[in-house]
């Protein structure tokens, strides 16, 4: 793997808390995610499945986490199920783990191949009574493509249809919000990669510059830092694109005058960082972009404090909400008096940000987190209020990842340059 080893107790620890919030007498089935096909016979690079991963540490495709907290045999309490390798698959596609290696990885003491699945479930699942399977339950998630848990959930209703079913799901988005002190590490190194990408391409920005150029050298940085690249698609929004909120095409060509919005995160030992910077292309804002850009800066600096042990999204979104509300009247855009009168479930800031100001960041980007838990100390979030102008084709966002702690909000990107002064000179040389 690019990434430094990563201790197993933290797969140890998942593992332990997963398995104390299951039912007695059952077992739960984690499986890896396919290896994504192209065309002809072209295959994707291979992404792990992130709760598989989360559980086990395994980065590899064709594998099973198997865990049966109550079986007599202790040494099938936990089961790792990795694909035997061959020399014609070294030859083809390279070396894959070992059992040793994967014990190593895992701390996972009994490591069988794939092929023994059927055979050692079977004598698990007949001496249990519950079956937990792991399903997306993320509130945004396209499931129109089948996943091996998908197949696999057919294929054990069907061979087993009266046993009784669990969701592994609300247990791995109740787990998965509270980052320890390890995956915080892993996160601060992805964040400390994505900064030093950001100011490579403080130097780089200049009128005539295309998206795609841009986009190139911060998967540069990204590549030579022991990243396997952007945790998930840039957007380099030059002008009006700027406007547009999930923009990826990165295909225009930057003008004089006109300001660019980058969003971009890197991936570091599948952990995400998740950074929003607005910049001018020709390395001055004008008073008009200057005004806007401090007005987003503002309520960051405001939100960021509000991510605080107890309190709500519902309650943070509010309160971010009539930050946003001040900085849209003084800057000319929405009128005082419409403000007091407006609709409260239709609130007019949202003509100008019409995006959620925070999310959950993990293994995910959108990570997993129940939306009407309260705030604790080691959730981690993104804070990312943004001012989209389209009839003047100005857009910014400003975004940084913030880790909640007891006493204390930090600010993980911190050390990012962020202010407009501090860029200007930066760009300045």
């Amino acid at each position: 793997m690019r990434y430094l080893p990563i201790d197993p107790a933290l797969f140890i620890r998942n593992r332990a808390a997963f398995a104390g919030a299951m039912k007695p007498r059952s077992v739960a089935v984690f499986n890896s995610n396919d290896v994504a096909p192209k065309s002809a016979d072209g295959v994707r690079r291979f992404i792990q499945q992130t709760d598989t991963f989360y559980l086990s540490g395994i980065d590899q495709e064709e594998t099973i986490l198997l865990l049966c907290p109550d079986a007599p045999d202790e040494k099938h309490r936990e089961i790792l199920f990795i694909r035997e390798t061959s020399d014609q698959i070294a030859t083809w596609e390279g070396p894959k783990h070992s059992r040793d290696e994967a014990r190593e990885i895992s701390g996972i003491r009994t490591v069988y191949w794939t092929s023994r699945f059927e055979s050692v479930f079977r004598g698990l699942v007949l001496a249990s009574e519950h079956i937990y399977l792991n399903t997306n339950e993320h509130l945004r998630a396209d499931v129109t493509v089948e996943t091996r848990d998908a197949r696999f959930l057919k294929w054990c209703r069907d061979a087993y249809p009266l046993h009784r079913y669990e969701r592994s799901a609300p247990i791995l988005h109740r787990l998965r919000a509270m980052k320890s002190g390890t995956e915080t590490a892993l996160i601060q190194t992805a964040c400390d990669i994505t900064e030093k990408a950001f100011r490579r391409i403080l130097g780089f920005i200049r009128p005539g510059i295309w998206e795609f150029e841009i986009e190139a050298e911060i998967c540069h940085e990204f590549l030579r830092r022991r990243s396997r690249g952007p945790a998930y698609e840039p957007i380099v929004a030059s002008g009006p694109n700027a406007c547009i909120l999930h923009y990826v095409k990165n295909d225009r060509q930057c003008a004089d005058g006109e300001l660019v919005l980058m969003d971009f995160g890197a991936e570091y030992a599948n952990y995400a960082a998740d950074l929003t910077r607005t910049i001018p292309v020709n390395g001055r804002f004008t008073p008009r972009q200057r005004a806007v850009y401090d007005a987003v800066l503002r309520v960051q600096r405001a939100a960021i404090p509000m991510l605080r042990p107890g309190n709500t999204l519902k309650a943070y979104h509010e309160a971010v909400g009539t930050l946003m509300e001040g900085e849209l009247i003084r800057l000319g855009l929405l009128d005082a008096e419409a403000v007091r009168q407006q609709d409260k479930a239709a609130p007019l800031y949202r003509t100008y940000f019409m995006h959620g100001t925070s999310h959950h960041l993990g293994l995910d980007v959108h990570d997993l987190g129940h939306a009407d838990r309260p705030f604790e100390p080691g959730m981690v979030f993104t804070c990312e209020p943004g001012i989209y102008i389209r009839e003047e084709g100005i857009g910014i966002r400003i975004e940084n990842d913030v880790l909640i702690r007891d006493q204390e909000t930090v600010d993980l990107m911190r050390s990012v340059p962020v202010e407009a002064d501090e860029i200007e000179a930066l760009m300045a040389g």
